[in-house]
């Protein structure tokens, strides 16, 4: 198990989308069950793409 950041996912794999996100979002703590190294870029859009729906709906209920 590893946790890391949103932005070193979103760094590693696509660095283009960085200034799409907030601050905050890119805080985000995500948990990698086999680690940062074996993360593959499939798995990487998979994290991001649920990341961006959570802090949507945490937005709407705001």
């Amino acid at each position: 198990m590893e946790t890391v950041k949103l932005s070193q996912i979103v760094l590693k794999w696509f660095p283009d989308l960085l200034p799409f996100f907030k601050e905050k979002e890119l805080n985000s703590r995500i948990m990698l069950r086999d680690g940062f190294t074996v993360l593959e870029q499939e798995d990487a859009m998979e994290i991001i793409q649920y990341s961006i729906c959570e802090h949507q709906e945490l937005e709407l209920l705001h």
